[in-house]
């Protein structure tokens, strides 16, 4: 993993779809779930989202918070 991509988290946001400008980091779990089994995009959204949800599925969340202060 790129140390680079936790801040990518919380200043990236989702370039499409429903939740089309939210923060990658405050996507709701069900909707990275269901990135998770249908499929991530490819590049560097997916992996962006995998971590993410990697992230959201063991409950770590909070890990990010120091982040959003910089």
């Amino acid at each position: 993993m790129d140390p680079e991509d936790l801040q990518r988290l919380v200043t990236q946001t989702m370039p499409y779809g429903k939740f089309k400008g939210r923060l990658l980091a405050d996507l709701p779990g069900n909707y990275l779930a269901w990135f998770a089994r249908e499929g991530f995009p490819q590049g560097q959204l997916g992996r962006l989202l995998a971590l993410m949800h990697e992230i959201d599925h063991n409950n770590l969340r909070s890990l990010l918070e120091p982040l959003r202060a910089r």
